[in-house]
């Protein structure tokens, strides 16, 4: 059973930067895709970034230019920088990964718990 837990959330200003981690057990992280979804009050969970196998990745035209997803594989961690916060940004971020490699192609197959990100003045 593969198991995600996010940290890194809390409270920041808009224009600020949060970086949220996402350990993992296992070997999944250097193995497979790896993503972040959030989900915004009363709004459904949107995908946000994904990561491949061989390190290629995607974006949400939203986060594009001010997020960055990349892995440590020694450490089974995957990570999301985030830069520029808007009070848009504000949600609750879950790590995912996948059964398959391609970050194109992604399908989350396992979900970690989640951490709130608020950005408020």
């Amino acid at each position: 059973q593969v198991q995600l837990a996010e940290s890194g959330g809390g409270l920041v200003q808009p224009g600020g930067s949060l970086r949220l981690s996402c350990a993992a057990s296992g070997t999944i992280v250097s193995n497979n895709a790896m993503g972040w979804y959030r989900q915004a009050p009363g709004k459904q969970r949107e995908w946000v970034a994904t990561i491949g196998s061989g390190g290629s990745t995607n974006y949400a035209d939203s986060v594009k230019g001010r997020f960055t997803i990349s892995r440590d594989n020694a450490k089974n961690t995957v990570y999301l920088q985030m830069n520029s916060l808007k009070l848009e940004d504000t949600a609750v971020y879950y790590c995912s990964a996948s059964r398959g490699r391609s970050s194109t192609w992604y399908s989350p197959d396992y979900w970690g718990q989640g951490t709130q990100v608020t950005v408020s003045s």
